[in-house]
């Protein structure tokens, strides 16, 4: 008997409830060993392929069956023994209240590390909270909707906070680091091959990184982007995270590319992410992307045709209920045929199947034995404290105010709308931490006089109490203030219109820092970069500090590094702009710069304007010396290796395709640079060592600089180390053209990382 819509919804919602309600310890599966109802079918037998076992489970459902299966709240199939599934988990930076997970049973909280932006790290750690939480029953799915990999293009962005910053080679790391360790890569050696201990899901596939400005929304937007910023920044991290991370999902954003919905973009989902990249997957839609096609942007003009669209495009799941609802008069109408269905099928169950949820109670599986004790394990929260430290930069230390001394420091006024906040501390897309030390906690560690006032109501400071907090300022030896934005400011469906601090804690903070007795400390959580240009140039303020949103052991973090028990090394992962960038609208997608019109480029690597901070910047307590040693190989020759006629009429004399170059001659061609850096403090330190490639003659088609390398390393004082870093030419030395062709073109080309440079020469 086939379904009917009404009742498919009416089964979704009984569904849902029902794993709302119960109480049981015991996780969901298929293919129960005891149930000689289901052990005899073909798509229960493990020793037969994945895909041969999907397709066997497909051609037993009945049409009814298959559309209830293409949403993200997948009800259960009784007579197949195939239990409810919620696609819906997150895990941005920690397990996080979800469709797909409650934290009201035996587990209620999970470890929160740091905000993205901050951090790169803990992934696989993440990985094990979520198949422990699986296993005790109290989550319906394995499929975590993280990592964000957009490029934080646009300062003003409110979900900046959740990537790894502008730059597309670290967001392609991060990607392949994160995916990796949320999907068990390293278990016990590597030894699950297709199966996974969770699956990891990059997002949002692709050029999204608006959500509301000014009235322009996410839904509605159409993104203007050349083939050439396509290549070059937006799409490499994706690329990265399919090819090199081997990631089982993909989310295609709500917005347009160029006037095509991302959702219903057959080039984009199924010729590039699976036909050039190799994609092994499922596609989900972001929530109610699919309605939107329809209903916000038009792009068709009836349901039936954005049902229809999005399946034929290559997406398989629709967080929402459009595909529930018009599928079935899709196929009525003709519009969508039933292989399409099918096929998103056999990659949805080829995930659950992957995940181990077909092979019988998922206790007695390879993962079976994580538990309770990994949540919140001490482990996993000292890689939360671990994280936090290394993440926090150091901005300003004007006469070596920091680190204090713990001995000296007798009295300590801490203030701010931020020195007490638990929740501003774990930022968006959290659940429920372990426990939490806010800054304040932290420095009352240190000083037994520790006063504290929160100086404003809220980060706005639309209600400021300066007099209070400044009497408590002047009866104090040292004073910290820990101000800044929160998710009022800055956050999913809300972009800033302004990169400065609201004006009456800006105030508040000059008020303050001209009262004390001594220069202040000034720290801030953000995700977004701010101008505090004021702060910076104010000889009242000793020191800045910058930690984003630190996550559960943030506060401890900080107040570890102002009293000097951990030397700050972080690194800003994106630059800070002055109020004037937004001039620009938000809406501009340009990357490169267009001087005649004033434009002056995003990001690092095309800017051309003033900079509060740049990318990269980043203080510590120690001083590092650089010294490039003696390069094998300063030459990079290529005309051995292509002849002159694979300059195409596309490229300009002197530019080399990279796809004729070929990937056997690009790997000959790659060769170690060798650098000693050496900490001249006297203090230990984890410092990043960052190698950029600038051109020695500038073109509006390629980067002011660009880099190409980063590795981090740990210094006693005193001590040196000499790192290599792999220069691949073909990867680092390419830059899109104008159709999005990688090429490399000839000439001197300079590595530089500190204030030392070489000179290396792409020759023909």
């Amino acid at each position: 008997m086939k379904l009917q819509t009404p009742s498919l919804l009416y089964l979704v919602c009984i569904t849902s409830l029902l794993f709302i309600l119960s109480e049981s310890t015991q996780p969901p599966f298929s293919c129960d060993a005891s149930d000689p109802a289901t052990k005899s079918y073909p798509f229960c037998e493990t020793t037969l392929p994945i895909t041969q076992r999907v397709r066997d489970l497909v051609s037993r459902l009945t049409l009814g069956e298959k559309i209830s299966q293409l949403v993200n709240s997948a009800p259960a199939i009784p007579r197949l023994g195939i239990p409810d599934y919620q696609w819906w988990s997150e895990a941005l930076h920690g397990l996080a209240f979800s469709r797909g997970m409650r934290f009201n049973g035996t587990i209620r909280s999970a470890t929160s590390f740091p905000q993205v932006i901050l951090t790169a790290a803990s992934f696989d750690a993440v990985g094990i909270e979520g198949r422990a939480i699986y296993n005790v029953g109290q989550a319906m799915g394995l499929t975590f909707w993280a990592p964000n990999i957009n490029i934080f293009r646009d300062p003003r962005w409110g979900r900046g906070q959740e990537t790894p910053g502008e730059d597309p080679l670290v967001t392609g790391k991060y990607a392949v680091s994160y995916v990796r360790g949320i999907q068990g890569d390293s278990f016990e050696g590597g030894k699950l091959g297709e199966n996974l201990q969770a699956s990891a899901c990059c997002k949002h596939f692709t050029a999204y990184d608006l959500d509301n400005w000014k009235g322009v929304t996410r839904y509605v937007f159409n993104a203007n982007v050349s083939l050439q910023d396509l290549a070059d920044t937006y799409q490499p991290p994706f690329q990265s995270c399919i090819e090199e991370g081997k990631a089982s999902g993909v989310m295609c954003a709500y917005n347009r590319v160029n006037g095509v919905p991302n959702c219903a973009d057959y080039n984009l989902l199924s010729k590039t992410a699976r036909g050039q990249w190799g994609f092994n997957g499922y596609i989900t839609a972001d929530c109610d992307a699919v309605a939107t096609i329809y209903e916000q942007q038009r792009y068709v003009k009836v349901p039936e045709d954005a049902a229809a669209d999005v399946l034929k495009a290559g997406m398989d799941v629709d967080c929402g209920s459009y595909l529930l609802k018009y599928t079935k008069s899709a196929v009525e109408k003709r519009k969508l045929s039933l292989s399409e269905i099918d096929r998103a099928l056999y990659n949805l169950f080829s995930i659950r199947m992957r995940l181990g949820l077909f092979n019988g109670n998922p206790v007695k599986q390879p993962f079976g034995n994580i538990g309770l004790d990994q949540i919140c394990s001490q482990e996993h929260q000292n890689l939360a404290l671990e994280a936090a430290r290394n993440g926090i930069v150091l901005l300003k230390n004007a006469k070596k105010l920091l680190p204090l001394s713990k001995t000296e420091t007798t009295s300590l006024a801490v203030i701010g709308p931020n020195a007490d906040s638990e929740q501003t501390l774990l930022g968006n897309y959290a659940g429920p931490p372990c426990k939490t030390i806010t800054p304040l906690k932290g420095l009352q560690s240190y000083v037994k006089d520790t006063r504290f006032h929160q100086g404003c109501s809220a980060v706005n400071c639309s209600s400021a109490f300066t007099d209070q907090a400044r009497n408590v300022a002047t009866g104090a030896d040292r004073v910290v203030l820990v101000m800044g934005l929160d998710q009022t400011q800055e956050r999913e469906k809300f972009d800033r219109v302004d990169l400065v601090l609201p004006p009456k804690q800006q105030n508040l903070i000059s008020a303050i820092a001209r009262d004390a007795k001594n220069p202040i400390i000034l720290v801030l959580l953000s995700g977004g970069p701010v101008d505090i240009s004021f702060a910076k140039n104010d000889p009242h303020i000793g020191s800045i500090l910058w930690a984003g949103y630190p996550g559960e052991a943030g506060g401890r973090a900080l107040a570890e590094i102002i009293f000097g028990d951990h030397n700050p090394g972080g690194r800003l992962p994106v630059t800070w702009y002055p109020q004037s960038y937004t001039n620009i609208p938000m809406t501009d997608m340009r990357m490169r710069p267009e001087p005649s019109s004033g434009y002056p480029g995003r990001t690092y690597r095309f800017y051309q304007g003033p900079k509060v901070f740049e990318f990269g910047y980043g203080l510590s307590y120690s001083n590092y010396t650089y010294e490039f040693l003696p390069v094998k190989r300063n030459k990079v020759y290529l005309h051995n290796q292509v002849s002159s006629h694979v300059v195409g009429n596309s490229n300009p004399p002197g530019y080399i395709p990279v796809s004729k170059i070929g990937t056997e001659v690009c790997d000959k061609i790659k060769h170690q640079v060798t650098v000693r850096v050496e900490n001249n403090g006297e203090m230990a330190g984890r410092h990043s060592l960052l190698l950029f490639l600038r051109p020695a003659n500038m073109s509006n088609m390629r980067p002011v600089k660009q880099l190409v390398a980063f590795q981090s390393v740990n210094l006693k004082a005193g001590e040196r180390a000499e790192i290599e870093l792999e220069l691949r030419p073909c990867e680092h030395l390419s830059l899109a053209n104008e159709d999005g062709t990688m090429v490399i073109e000839e000439g001197s080309y300079f590595l530089s990382i500190g204030d030392k440079e070489i000179e290396i020469q792409a020759v023909k």
